[in-house]
């Protein structure tokens, strides 16, 4: 079983209960899953950096990522309808916490003058967004290989109803959001 997954069970959930004073388990907020996006802009003039794009986000999730498609034509990007500009990968269960785990304790302390991430990035249901500015952080990605540097978003959704809950929830798991 895994580490974040165990101590979510056994430390998170009686702590949680008794912070926001459920009346049933299954009212604790859990991450439901995570999305990580990375866009490829790039990706109209040159179709090879979509693929190194693809790669770099299989190695970090351990899971082969789908290639998003433009919705509308733009022609000030020389974009039309249908072009791959993207690509994305949707974890849950055991590889969301293993990916949550890895993001917290090595990734983000690993990122260029890093004071937490910002308290402010909930949407207002209890889902949480973080921009990474390069996929470098990950340890897995080796810095010979990487032709360009990539941001990417990762997008945590929870059960949470409110933006608190799902602060508490996360602060809980080992986020480092800023003092």
């Amino acid at each position: 079983m895994n580490r974040l997954k165990e101590k979510f069970s056994t430390d998170i959930t009686p702590a949680l209960m008794s912070k926001f004073e459920y009346s049933s388990v299954m009212q604790v907020p859990k991450v439901e899953k995570i999305v990580i996006n990375m866009g490829v802009g790039d990706a109209v003039q040159n179709s090879k950096s979509l693929d190194a794009a693809v790669e770099d986000l299989e190695i970090i999730s351990g899971q082969k990522p789908v290639i998003t498609k433009a919705k509308k034509s733009i022609a000030g990007f020389r974009l039309r309808e249908g072009m791959p500009i993207g690509t994305k990968v949707t974890l849950r269960g055991d590889r969301m916490y293993d990916f949550l785990d890895k993001l917290v304790s090595i990734a983000l302390p690993r990122v260029r003058d890093f004071r937490g991430v910002s308290k402010n990035a909930f949407d207002g249901r209890g889902n949480y967004t973080l921009g990474v500015k390069e996929q470098l952080i990950f340890p897995e990605i080796d810095y010979d290989k990487v032709s360009k540097v990539r941001g990417m978003d990762i997008v945590i959704v929870t059960t949470a109803n409110t933006d608190e809950e799902a602060r508490e929830l996360l602060t809980q798991l080992g986020m480092p959001f800023q003092k």
